[in-house]
């Protein structure tokens, strides 16, 4: 028996081990086949090698296309828009480059978890325990038999990618490495540039050529990296390219909205003096946009800038188009010329002869025409006095570029050069820019009935039409900009303050940058104007014209304080997000205004939440009639803790939320404005009550102000000692026509009255005076 027992328990324990690895042979087969189908998911999902590889040969051919000029066919000089052009490049196919290195370095890894993974299941050794008895050792081969079928081919595809993505890797690791190379090379080179700018860099311009290149190659070359430039700052900057025309858009629609205001006032001058901004409003609206907006494109390639200046010069020369004199306009459009010349100058981007010579005659050129501007231009006809200071500089700029031309300056010339002609049309596009932008507010200041003085940060009562001298200050700061990106200097000046902004600071555990300080209050506060804009523009009465539009004003100004808050919280999003800020930090704030909260504002609170009830219940909305404890008046504004109510004795009452909420309110608004009219009078004894009723009911019905349902309605009251008391009943359409309505109807009763012979009494009393013996009767008469 105890042989037995223990054959038993061996047997016992022999199947439970067998039915154990049956169940772990099962989980094994059924990981593999499933990794085996996420590898062959994974497989089809690839790009192949050819097309990788025409990937990799294309940034190599654009490496080679920037290096022309730089690391291959040098020529005598190395100039500085030819390296600033190379750098660009080189950076835009880095940034493929690293992109491509990273897509490339995540498929490896993938390809090797893959690989991995099947690897460890088939050598897992439960997988090789076969069972005893011959029927199932026979099924479970042939299932061993079917899964290497199926793992064989995507081991062996696996295998095969894992080889061909490492070649590719290593390509893109080496082309990386080359781009990184060649960019701290050209940093090296634009050093050197930068240090040698008043030294003699080629040959004086009369002494024989040390190097020579087709003029034609050097086209070629300057036009296919310009246009390789062009094309990668653009795709990584369409974002602000689309910003750019809903603004420009935006711009328009308010343009053309305030010209319709000036047209319907008749308030539109022939000649649009002080009115230009209205003349062609989207033309007005492209030149503003655009020159404020193009500082928001950091480090643009020369010829974006190009493409906007021209773009600006063509709008403001139509708008300049019989507004000011011929002469000036022959001034500007010379201008404008002659920058183009140049403009198309400096995008040649190696030294040649003759492009020296070219850039000797532009020079000569813009010196014999700046010098006879300012000595014998028409100055009383010229509209924006420091004109002419910027031409001035021009000529200095431009006698400067062609002596150092000259004398083999080559770096310098080119920068004075352009600088000079840039000089004058950025000056004149910028000062012209701030005059539009001020006629625009100052136009609106003057229309707009409801003008919150907030929101432009502009008091015009006091400064009237002149441009204030905050916009001067810009014009000078963004002209500085503009003209320093033409010198190899203005990088290594810029540079410690860029360096200093970027770099990265801690307090405690959080990191944080002046750049990304910067960031988060710049999207906060356009998040905040971009609100009150909205609200102002929204609620503003001077765009009603009928009911419907009073209506929809209506409408719009309910939500105000909603969309208020939608818009900040949209800009508070993408402030915090754009700056970094971790989200435990906000938590740990939140939880510090709640204990504050707690203590001490209590009362701030309930008249926030109270704001937020108002805007989501809407017991009121801006514009309606109301009647607060007696203070009746017009809301103007729902705001996040407090409201403004215009009283009709026009003062405007600021009303904490909180208390808004608590007070007994009346809306009279709510009831479709109307108001119910009541007049008492008193008619004679003996008249005619059906005739008097007639009459002044069909005199209330034939009023235009009162409406007709509900009826007007006659009653007579009571008799009096020598009357019958009579009450008028009517409503008005409007509540604000209540008092002048109640006022024509009681002149209009008397004459009735009077004109059908029916009288109303006049109530007399009589008064006895005892002076002692005598006694005096007094008749009085009260009207």
């Amino acid at each position: 028996m105890k042989v037995f027992a223990k054959q038993s328990a061996k047997k016992s324990a022999d199947e439970f081990e067998a039915d154990k690895a049956v169940l772990a042979q099962g989980k094994l087969l059924e990981e593999i086949k499933k990794n085996v189908q996420e590898s062959k998911i994974f497989l089809q999902g690839f790009r192949d090698s050819v097309t990788e590889t025409a990937t990799l040969n294309r940034i190599e051919s654009h490496f080679v296309l920037a290096g022309d000029g730089v690391f291959t066919n040098k020529g005598s000089v190395q100039t500085y828009r030819n390296l600033t052009a190379t750098a660009k490049i080189l950076d835009g196919l880095l940034s493929i480059a690293t992109d491509h290195k990273k897509a490339l370095d995540l498929r490896q890894q993938r390809l090797n978890g893959y690989r991995t993974r099947i690897d460890s299941l088939l050598s897992a050794p439960a997988l090789f325990k076969f069972p005893v008895d011959s029927v199932l050792l026979t099924r479970y081969l042939q299932q061993i038999s079917v899964v290497a079928v199926e793992v064989h081919p995507v081991d062996s595809a696996l295998r095969r990618s894992a080889l061909e993505t490492q070649t590719l890797l290593n390509e893109a690791n080496l082309l990386v490495f080359r781009l990184q190379t060649s960019l701290d090379e050209i940093a090296n080179y634009q050093r050197q540039v930068a240090t040698n700018t008043f030294k003699n860099e080629i040959h004086n311009i009369w002494e024989p050529i040390a190097s020579y290149r087709p003029f034609t190659e050097i086209v070629a070359q300057a036009k296919a990296k310009g246009w390789l430039t062009l094309t990668f700052y653009l795709e990584n900057n369409i974002g602000k390219l689309l910003v750019m025309l809903l603004l420009i858009s935006g711009a328009c629609l308010y343009l053309y909205s305030l010209k319709s205001i000036y047209r319907g006032n008749d308030l539109l001058a022939n000649n649009f003096e002080g009115q230009l901004v209205l003349r062609y409003p989207p033309l007005s609206a492209i030149l503003i946009v655009i020159n404020i907006f193009q500082f928001i494109f950091l480090s643009p390639p020369f010829l974006l800038g190009v493409i906007f200046w021209t773009i600006s010069c063509v709008c403001l020369s139509i708008m300049f188009h019989r507004f000011i004199t011929k002469y000036w306009m022959r001034v500007w459009l010379s201008m404008v010329f002659l920058f183009l010349l140049t403009a198309v100058d400096n995008v040649i981007l190696q030294a040649s002869r003759p492009e020296r010579w070219a850039m000797l005659i532009l020079a000569l050129v813009g010196v014999l025409v700046g010098t006879l501007i300012v000595f014998k231009g028409k100055r009383e006809e010229l509209r924006e006095k420091l004109i002419i200071i910027s031409i001035a500089f021009m000529v200095i700029l431009e006698f400067g570029s062609g002596l150092a031309n000259v004398f083999g300056r080559y770096n310098l010339a080119k920068a004075l050069l352009i600088s000079g002609y840039l000089n004058v049309v950025i000056a004149i596009l910028f000062l012209w820019t701030i005059r539009l932008i001020n006629e625009g507010l100052f136009l609106a200041f003057n229309v707009y009935t409801q003008q919150d003085i907030k929101l432009f940060f502009l008091n015009f009562d006091k400064v009237g039409k002149r441009v204030p001298p905050l916009f001067y200050a810009l014009v000078v700061l963004g002209w500085l900009i503009l003209f320093g990106r033409n010198f190899s200097g203005f990088d290594y000046i810029v540079g410690p303050l860029r360096d200093f902004l970027a770099r990265e600071r801690t307090l405690g555990d959080y990191g944080f940058s002046i750049n990304s300080l910067l960031l988060f209050f710049i999207i906060m506060a356009v998040a905040l104007v971009i609100s009150k804009i909205v609200s102002f523009f929204a609620s503003d009465r001077h765009l009603m014209h009928d009911k419907d539009e009073y209506n929809n004003l209506h409408g719009v100004g309910s939500w105000l304080l909603l969309i208020r808050i939608i818009i900040l919280g949209i800009g508070l999003f993408l402030a915090v997000a754009a700056a970094g800020i971790p989200i435990d930090r906000i938590a740990i704030v939140l939880g510090a205004l709640g204990i504050g909260i707690g203590f001490g504002l209590q009362t701030m609170v309930n008249h926030l939440v109270s704001g937020l009830i108002i805007a989501f219940e809407k017991p009121v909305n801006v514009g309606d009639i109301v009647d607060i404890d007696g203070q009746a008046g017009t809301m103007k504004s729902v705001g996040f803790r407090s409201s403004v109510i215009t009283t009709f004795d026009g003062a405007d009452v600021v009303m904490p939320n909180g208390d808004l909420l608590n007070s007994h309110l009346i809306n009279w608004t709510l009831a479709g404005n109307h108001r119910r009219i009541s007049i008492a009078l008193g008619v004679d004894c003996n008249a005619d009550l059906e005739a008097t009723r007639e009459i002044l009911l069909q005199m209330l019905n034939g009023e235009p102000k009162i409406l007709k349902k509900p009826a007007p309605l006659l009653q007579y009251e009571q008799f009096t000692s020598n009357s019958i008391e009579v009450k008028l009943f009517f409503w008005v359409k409007d509540y604000r026509e209540a008092a002048a309505t109640k006022t024509d109807m009681i002149i209009a009763i008397s004459a009735a009255l009077k004109k059908n012979n029916i009288n109303m009494p006049v109530q007399r009393q009589e008064i006895y005076v005892n002076e002692g013996h005598n006694v005096q009767q007094i008749q009085k008469k009260d009207n």
